[in-house]
């Protein structure tokens, strides 16, 4: 016998709205045809977080579960307990269930994240802006942190934590902040033509810009980058690396 028909069939899902698009689905399938694994990966649309507990009354045997827009903080009272991390982040973006049924929201955002974008940083790169202040950026910040990056929240209207609202920002800011994270909507399909209101004319071959929409592949924010001669990346590279600290967390 081999291997997939010793193991027990596991359900992994992923936890959003309108998450047709969604890379985790996709992933996962293939990662688990690739491994001869007899899981299955679902998506559960919910309109509403308190919708949350229904999923286990649905659905039999699932191991862990993938969170995405817009519930990674309104996930957070509905778990058993928070990993540290996660804690400290205030964000939640996998959820292991336990042999007992207990759900614990952990991080992995920060992760994938850090460790995608450290290979493009140099000396100059000690500062960022943050353009964005939903779940995602709160992992963007704490990965920041790590890397002993200064960071800076960018946002359409003046809030706690908030630095600069964009019709502050100027060339000059845009200049000193040569790591420059999307962590808004904004650009993603279908509205392909839209882009963060910055003054991208500060950009230079010094900057490094992040997205981390991935459809499209390459964003307006991401061609305005390129046009300025900037590093230019998107958020695949951080989705995979993510997904797959998901899967060591729910067979941990």
């Amino acid at each position: 016998m081999d291997n997939a028909q010793n193991e027990l069939k596991y359900k992994f899902g992923l936890i959003g709205e309108n998450i047709d698009y969604s890379f985790s689905r996709g992933y996962f399938a293939e990662k688990f045809q690739a491994e001869n694994l007899p899981h299955s990966y679902v998506n559960f649309d919910l309109e509403n977080i308190s919708e949350f507990k229904n999923i286990f009354i649905d659905s039999e045997n699932i191991k862990g579960l993938n969170v995405t827009i817009p519930y990674k903080e309104a996930i957070i009272p509905f778990l058993d307990k928070l990993h540290k991390r996660a804690k400290k982040i205030g964000a939640v973006n996998t959820i292991k269930i336990t042999k007992k049924g207990k759900t614990i929201g952990h991080n992995t955002d920060y992760y994938g994240f850090k460790n995608s974008l450290k290979p493009l940083l140099n000396k100059q790169h000690k500062k960022a802006l943050i353009l964005g202040t939903g779940g995602a950026s709160k992992a963007i910040a704490y990965a920041l942190k790590q890397l002993k990056i200064e960071f800076h929240f960018v946002s359409r209207t003046k809030k706690e934590n908030v630095s600069f609202i964009y019709s502050e920002l100027t060339e000059e800011i845009i200049k000193t902040h040569q790591v420059l994270i999307n962590c808004s909507p904004v650009g993603t399909y279908p509205n392909i033509n839209e882009c963060p209101d910055i003054p991208y004319d500060g950009i230079s071959e010094h900057h490094i810009l992040y997205d981390l929409i991935y459809n499209p592949e390459q964003t307006k924010f991401l061609k305005l980058g390129d046009s300025q001669n900037a590093v230019t990346i998107n958020g695949l590279k951080m989705l995979e690396l993510q997904a797959e600290k998901s899967w060591e967390i729910w067979n941990s």
